[in-house]
């Protein structure tokens, strides 16, 4: 293991997880979100004083995942001026939270204002109803709708070999394990050409505690409790932190980086230092150097996780990093 893990005894429990998630454990593996995250409605209508339209489609009507695309009001319809798409998975530990949630719904109207990209962002099924690897099944599936999908917006304006699969905190790990699954199906998705990943405060775990995490245990944010508890509800009943779906370092990743290599896609790995979680994404990014993959690493001493949801200076310097990894 890494030289930032070390063994320790279970984290002190003076933060109720469940309080701190507002959800209650049932007593048939499932729980009860009690509170309502925000929501935005899509909205479709041109004449409307917006820059951004938004509509939702079904993707898997058993499953009820659905897609929402964001479109600039007024995109230019020709071969010469088709938009990057970039597939976002919204964070949450894999529990809460949708992609109408308000608060990932504006971040991705504020990709499309100002990096000029379409968007599509998957709603997948949440644990612990649907336990993983429903979420990384739900990303396939998503990814293989689009390739195949007849929609206007879509066969209109998106540069089909411009795709990037971006994530926030569990997003991202969704984003990662998609990427390794795409790995093995590149012809199959064509005429979709993945060119990289954007993950933005993975979020990954494992029975040995890292530095960061030992030092913020009980973080306001994301306290070590919690993300227990999140990993508990998400893996598959008796699986421990140490499964592949949560520890990268576990199962065939590194022979995946090795194709991400040949593929020559780019990896942004993007967190901040007031991040219980930032240890293991630092590691992800030099795993992941290790195996020869463009790694580009954007590691912020200042900020929590999620930070960019509460503050418009990170948000900026985010969406600008974006931008630039892009182009």
């Amino acid at each position: 293991m890494s030289d930032q893990s070390h063994q320790t005894s279970p984290p002190s429990q003076t933060i109720d997880p469940y309080k701190h998630l507002n959800i209650i454990r049932t007593s048939n593996n499932t729980i009860t979100r009690l509170h309502q995250v925000p929501y935005t409605s899509p909205s479709s209508d041109p004449t409307l004083p917006i820059t951004v339209l938004t509509k939702d489609i079904t993707i898997n009507q058993t499953n009820k995942t659905w897609v929402r695309l964001f479109l600039p009001n007024k995109p230019i319809s020709n071969d010469h001026h088709k938009l990057p798409l970039i597939v976002f998975f919204h964070g949450s530990g894999f529990i809460v939270a949708s992609a109408g949630s308000t608060m990932f719904h504006d971040f991705c109207v504020k990709m499309v204002d100002e990096i000029g990209v379409f968007v599509v962002s998957v709603e997948y099924r949440l644990a612990p109803e649907h336990r993983l690897p429903a979420a990384y099944d739900d990303a396939m599936e998503a990814l293989f709708w689009i390739r195949n999908s007849d929609d206007e917006w879509l066969r209109c304006y998106v540069d089909y070999s411009k795709c990037y699969l971006m994530g926030k905190s569990a997003g991202a790990t969704i984003a990662y394990h998609a990427g390794l699954r795409a790995v093995e199906v590149v012809k199959d998705l064509e005429p979709l050409k993945i060119q990289g990943l954007i993950l933005r405060q993975p979020f990954f775990g494992g029975k040995e505690r890292t530095k960061s995490e030992l030092k913020l245990e009980n973080d306001q944010i994301l306290p070590l409790c919690v993300t227990d508890l999140m990993w508990e509800l998400a893996l598959p009943i008796g699986a421990d932190r140490d499964h592949e779906y949560c520890n990268p370092r576990v199962g065939n990743s590194f022979e995946k980086f090795d194709k991400i290599r040949d593929l020559e896609w780019k990896v942004l790995v993007s967190g901040n230092g007031g991040d219980p979680v930032v240890d293991r994404e630092k590691e992800l990014a030099q795993l992941m150097e290790e195996k020869g993959v463009h790694v580009v690493k954007d590691f912020d001493e200042d900020g929590c996780h999620g930070i960019e949801y509460y503050d418009p200076l990170k948000a900026k310097k985010l969406i600008e990093l974006i931008k630039g990894f892009i182009s």
